[in-house]
């Protein structure tokens, strides 16, 4: 998300010999103090804008596959011929710059009007007629990647997102991340302001709950008391904290981290505090962790694992998260868990206090399948949905952390709980409901934030034999193959953006042997 970009590269708008580019490849450079892109694909050349509209990446440091170019930080994926953001994480488009070929040079000249990231974009196929009304029930990343991608694909019909939360759909990940670290601003957060609701015909309904369905009538019943009647619906309703129940959970020092109002308080109790507890060495414990440290507090985290994220990423990375955490001055007691909270301490299970005025808990979470179980949906520690995300009911889809999908690297049902896995399946989900027969292949992919530090992981590997690590964790350079019976099904790398991508890329197309030498 930065607002700024240093120029590199040469001036585009003086141009370079068209040899000096070739076939399939792309260089970064600027034009009017701009940074550009300059793209060529066999003798046509295209330039859009070199900063991904997510959190501000260089895109010359990504990679292009055909028409599309990758950004490096977080796969955000851009058409080089529209400037479309055609996969998640970025929602916005990037600009699209003429250019113009004269004397064996190739010249960017001005920027192109943009077109609206929610309009159509190049070719799309004609929306269903007979979808004229479509519900989506969760406002979190895949309810919003979906109502973006129907108007984009133009879906022109009744459009309805209903959303618990009290604000409208925003940045998940940042609210453990920088926001919490206070590296952020409120305003990056939301996704969306007020008004590009109303200017796209969706009918935001904040605060509210789905809390039944008629399913022969194709109704969506409201705690309201309102039912809204729907063609195509999208159940996206994500996923609850597990809560402890232990003595003292309920205190009001005591804070889980799920929605913005979760972290808008967590700092409002830090600004105050000087001794914090955290509860759970899951992910977002640990970026809780980092955060609070950040700001200033003494941090202790207890978890009964005997090493951090270790069934996650393994005793090799575990261990390196722990040994960073510790150098930022986090305390850890593992092996252990609460068994009271009090005012002005947290009590373990082998009677050992810590002195703690600010208490978070991040001991995982529970997908949110009531709706799906009271209108019959086949469930199996998820809603289950096919290659296309139709669930067993027709006209009803999944998306996000309540679907259970085929992974198509291994066919295995799978459920991840990830941000830019959820956008991507929202937005598969948005064309299936028009019609469109995608089926979802993208690879899973999430970032890790510590301090200076990024874990990126991709491809799925619930269970492994072998861990190999390329590189030097303890130096920040490195990438970590996760292999079962010999084949890598996911890769976790820490200071190699480019190898994350490439490995992404190679998992996506099936190709073992390139997946092999990104790792290495």
């Amino acid at each position: 998300m930065s607002d700024t970009t240093e120029l590199s590269g040469p001036d585009l708008a003086a141009g370079i010999a068209e040899t000096d580019l070739a076939d399939g490849a792309m260089i970064g450079g600027h034009s009017a103090g701009k940074p550009v892109v300059l793209v060529r694909r066999g003798e046509e050349f295209f330039a859009i804008g070199g900063q991904c509209t997510h959190y501000g990446g260089p895109l010359a440091e990504g990679i292009l596959q055909g028409d599309t170019v990758r950004c490096p930080w977080h796969h955000a994926c851009f058409d080089v011929r529209t400037g479309e953001a055609t996969c998640a994480p970025a929602l916005n488009p990037v600009a699209r710059w003429e250019v113009e070929r004269r004397d064996g040079r190739v010249v960017v000249r001005r920027e192109l009007p943009t077109a609206d990231g929610a309009t159509p974009l190049g070719t799309t196929p004609a929306p269903d007629a007979a979808v004229r009304a479509i519900v989506i029930v969760g406002a979190g990343a895949a309810g919003e990647a979906a109502v973006e991608m129907l108007r984009r694909r133009g879906y022109d019909g009744t459009l309805t997102l209903v959303g618990a939360d009290e604000s409208v759909p925003y940045d998940r990940p940042n609210l453990s991340k920088d926001y919490l670290a206070g590296n952020a601003p409120e305003e990056w957060i939301p996704l969306r302001g007020e008004e590009f609701y109303a200017e796209h015909r969706i009918e935001l309904l904040r605060g509210r709950r789905a809390t039944g369905m008629d399913v022969a009538g194709r109704r969506v019943l409201l705690d309201d008391g309102r039912a809204l009647p729907y063609d195509r619906l999208l159940l996206a309703t994500g996923a609850d904290p597990v809560r402890l129940t232990i003595p003292g959970a309920d205190l009001a020092h005591v804070h889980y981290l799920r929605t913005l109002a979760d972290s808008r308080a967590i700092i409002a109790a830090a600004e105050r505090s000087h001794r914090a507890v955290v509860m759970g060495a899951s992910f977002i414990g640990l970026e809780v962790a980092a955060s609070l440290r950040t700001r200033g507090l003494e941090v202790h985290v207890v978890a009964p694992d005997e090493r951090p994220l270790a069934r996650v990423l393994g005793t090799e990375v575990g261990d390196w998260i722990r040994a960073l955490h510790e150098s930022h001055g986090v305390t850890f007691h593992l092996g252990r868990t609460a068994t009271r909270v009090d005012a002005d301490r947290v009590t373990l299970d082998d009677g050992a206090t810590i002195d703690a005025d600010l208490v978070a808990i991040g001991v995982g979470v529970r997908p949110a399948l009531a709706l799906a179980e009271s209108a019959g949906l086949r469930l199996d520690r998820g809603v289950m949905v096919d290659a296309y995300l139709e669930t067993s009911v027709p006209g009803i889809y999944a998306a996000g952390d309540i679907a259970r999908y085929p992974d198509a690297r291994t066919g295995e049902a799978i459920r991840v709980e990830h941000w830019v896995v959820a956008e991507r399946l929202g937005q598969t989900a948005a064309r299936n409901m028009l019609g469109a027969r995608e089926r979802f292949a993208d690879v899973p992919f999430f970032w890790s934030a510590h301090y200076d530090k990024v874990v990126n992981y991709v491809g799925h590997a619930e269970r492994w034999d072998a861990v190999e690590v390329h590189g030097d964790l303890a130096a920040g350079d490195a990438a970590v193959a996760y292999r079962l019976g010999g084949r890598v099904l996911a890769v976790a790398t820490v200071g190699r953006d480019r190898a994350a991508l490439e490995a992404d890329a190679a998992m996506a197309r099936g190709d073992d042997a390139a997946l092999e030498a990104a790792i290495r």
